[in-house]
């Protein structure tokens, strides 16, 4: 894998004298918004430091401790993605980390596109964040020729029909919901690395509750297997089994990868499987820099193979792990956050006795408001009512949520909100740059920025949105939504949305032409950094994990619903806990919790809230919370040398840290700034006396092993001597330039002479000659 040259880029420091920290109210609420930027260009920060401003203490951390290992526990709201992307930031603009020699990973395309928004905002362009799936696939495409030779198989998208094609072959029918719990089942035995033969035993242990018989299972999986090696395709999965394969079989390759990449930050590390925990290991090898963010009380993926356990092992196996505790939260009121904390509270388990208690930063808001309804329908169109009313108060469409536990409930909620004229749009539908009318509408806009001259269209427009609003037009925009519902009003939402981005474009950048536009929908096509489309979201829990929004709306929060009826161990019944404070969690200022006590109207109302609200709705009591676990931000310290286990350290290298001025406290980045530990500008307090001893011992010194004087010190480290005056060897082994080869061969001499004393008559001066 080649490794690709860095530019090296100086960047202007700010003014001499500017304080190393911004004041304390820098990071208080109102200035931090981890969850909300403020603008929707910002300007790209012009110095490490201003890369740090605005973070608060735990924040900064997080972003100042670049050598790992290191692990973020990042309460619901906490900006954990702000500190991590800042923390990258501030290593690359430091000149600490080479951008090509991280790799962020984490786990969906949307959360890696908005990762690589985020670094081209701070200017660290060129850093990889990707999903596990995309890096291991680029390794595996580069490396195939090499590792295994001939084309690499076919990556099929869908699993199902496969599954199907071997049912068909063992005789085994399936309905399509026993068709897509079987394909559940192979893709779990696969990321916890289960062969087939083992699989019967191996979901017995994990208390999986099987569409069919294991052993039957056992036999689709294995036909499964059989099929697409007859075809020439692989999996998904079988792409990071593959990677896995390669690097442990292949030393020279593995050495190539990790040649490539020396710092790792693994975003959601609680939603890490077994398969991908060991890919991270081979990438890592022997060495331990690497940043891991996560919190078990958001564990709600474990039916895929995912567990939190590598996350609360992660300081048994790295005791020097720095342990920073992100706990402010700058998304949620304190009502929304005392909610959140109260489920927690009574929550049992190992991620339970990991929890953090959330402190909210943000100013006071309306209680969550609870409601019950005597059927499914009614719920749907009193939930639909209240986005009404909320809609006419002036809240954005697109700051407004309806999260339910299955797929299988959005029909109702559709169909309420259509009825009550509100917008909505699905989540999970197709991505934004991939829809038909935003390709067209993206080959009209270049078109225009190309031939726009000759364009009629375009002869009355006057500014950069006035000419996307013209352009748009012929695709079908309008001033005014369209009536109703549906595909229609679907594709005008997008046209919309690139109505709107170019108005915040114009308003961040005067002057920006309809080729800037195109460069800008480009680049954010290529992070799949999407404007937002207005419209109320319908989402399940599970895919609402990373997103917020003003209101949420929480609906069917019953017993046999949440929990669901098939959660019946403990471990199920504490995850789907956790999905429910994940979508409280979802909420900034709004919450609406609800049920109903029949499915339909008429029908026997024997259903009751769920047992998760008892003691924290109005008129509802249950067990007592907990208090004390693990509530507190803060920062824990590594202990030992930083190795892998107890009982058996890995030496740690020296790592390089930030280097800053002595004086002003700013982060250097020039070399020669460096090595005299303060700006060019500031004031030197350097012993000049000194300084021309040291000079002339030098000379004598390059005389006696004929080499240029620089080989010796270079003038930029004897000044820093004369700066410091260093009293021992400790200090003076501080000294940029001063390394454990020239300490040993010269320290006495140089510690003589800024003790006054003459090496030469002390006897100190070692023979010249390696």
């Amino acid at each position: 894998m080649r490794v690709t040259p860095v530019a090296l880029i100086r960047l202007r420091p700010p003014a001499c004298g500017q304080p190393p920290h911004p004041p304390p109210a820098a990071w208080q609420h109102g200035r931090v918004t981890a969850a909300t930027p403020s603008s929707l260009f910002p300007q790209v920060p012009d110095s490490p430091d201003a890369v740090l401003e605005g973070l608060d203490p735990e924040q900064r951390e997080v972003a100042t401790a670049l050598h790992g290992p290191v692990c973020v526990l990042a309460g619901a709201g906490t900006g954990k993605t702000r500190a991590i992307t800042h923390r990258i930031a501030y290593g690359v603009r430091a000149g600490i980390l080479q951008p090509s020699s991280v790799l962020a990973v984490t786990f969906t395309n949307r959360a890696a596109g908005e990762m690589r928004g985020r670094l081209r905002q701070l200017g660290a362009q060129g850093v990889q964040a990707r999903t596990f799936h995309s890096a291991a696939l680029r390794q595996l495409q580069y490396f195939w020729p090499k590792a295994i030779g001939g084309q690499m198989p076919r990556l099929v998208d869908r699993k199902i029909q496969l599954v199907a094609d071997a049912a068909a072959a063992c005789r085994i029918r399936l309905d399509r919901g026993e068709l897509r719990d079987a394909t559940a089942e192979i893709e779990w035995s696969k990321v916890t690395q289960t062969v087939p033969a083992d699989y019967p035993p191996a979901a017995a242990k994990a208390g999986r509750e099987t569409p069919r018989d294991p052993a039957e299972i056992a036999q689709l999986y294995a036909a499964y297997e059989d099929i697409k090696r007859q075809r020439a395709v692989i999996d998904f999965e079988d792409v990071l089994l593959l990677t896995v394969a390669v690097l442990q079989d292949r030393q020279d390759i593995a050495e190539q990868v990790r040649a490539q990449y020396q710092h790792f930050v693994v975003d959601e590390y609680q939603d890490v499987s077994p398969l991908q925990q060991r890919l991270l290991e081979l990438w890592l090898g022997d060495r331990d820099d690497l940043c891991v963010v996560g919190d078990a009380s958001q564990t709600i993926y474990s039916f895929t193979g995912a567990t939190p356990d590598h996350l609360l092992d992660f300081r048994l196996r790295h005791p020097g792990a720095t342990v920073v505790k992100l706990v402010r939260d700058y998304r949620s009121t304190p009502q929304v956050v005392h909610l959140a904390n109260g489920l927690l509270a009574q929550a049992r388990g190992r991620a339970a006795d990991h929890r953090l208690e959330l402190v909210s930063q943000r100013p006071a808001g309306p209680e969550p408001v609870f409601t019950e309804y005597g059927d499914e329908p009614a719920e749907a169109e009193g939930c639909a009512r209240r986005i009404r009313e909320l809609l006419e108060a002036g809240v954005p469409a697109g700051e407004i949520a309806v999260l339910f536990r299955t797929n299988a409930q959005s029909e109702t909620y559709e169909q309420a909100l259509a009825d009550a004229g509100v917008p909505y749009q699905l989540r999970g539908a197709e991505r934004f740059f991939d829809r038909p009318e935003v390709r067209k509408a993206g080959m009209a806009l270049r078109g225009a920025a190309r031939f726009g001259g000759n364009d009629s269209a375009l002869d009355e427009a006057v500014d950069l949105p006035s000419q996307v609003r013209a352009v748009l037009s012929g695709e079908g925009w309008t001033p005014q939504p369209p009536a109703g519902s549906g595909a229609v009003r679907e594709r005008w939402e997008s046209l919309a949305a690139l109505v709107h981005l170019a108005q915040d474009f114009a308003a961040a950048r005067p002057g920006a032409t309809l080729a800037d536009l195109v460069a800008e929908l480009d680049e954010r096509a290529q992070a799949q950094h999407a404007p937002t489309v207005q419209g109320v979201t319908l989402a399940s829990l599970h895919s609402a994990k990373g997103l917020e929004w003003d209101a949420v709306f929480l609906v069917g929060v019953a017993e046999g619903m949440m929990p669901i009826t098939y959660a019946r161990t403990d471990e199920q019944i504490e995850e789907e806990r956790r999905l429910l404070y994940v979508g409280v969690t979802r909420a900034r200022e709004r919450l609406h919790v609800s049920w109903a006590l029949s499915r339909s109207p008429g029908g026997r109302p024997n259903r009751r809230p769920s047992r998760f609200l008892d003691g924290l709705r109005p008129g509802s009591s249950g067990a007592a919370g907990r208090g004390g676990a693990g509530g507190t931000g803060g920062v824990e310290r590594g202990f030992g040398g930083g190795g892998r286990t107890q009982a058996e350290p890995v030496a740690r290298r020296r790592v390089r840290t930030p280097a800053r001025c002595r004086v002003c406290g700013r982060t250097l980045t020039d070399a020669g700034e460096m090595k005299l530990m303060r700006c060019e500008d500031c004031p030197s307090d350097m012993d000049e006396g000194l300084y021309e001893r040291l000079r002339e011992w030098r000379a004598e010194q390059a005389r006696l092993s004929g080499q240029p004087a620089y080989c010796v010190f270079t003038d930029r480290t004897l000044m820093a001597i004369a700066e410091n005056v260093p009293d021992d060897e400790r200090e003076l082994s501080r000294i940029p330039g001063v390394g454990a080869r020239k300490l040993g061969r010269y320290g006495a001499d140089v510690l003589a002479i800024c003790a006054g004393r003459d090496p030469q008559e002390e006897g100190v001066t070692d023979e010249i000659g390696d």
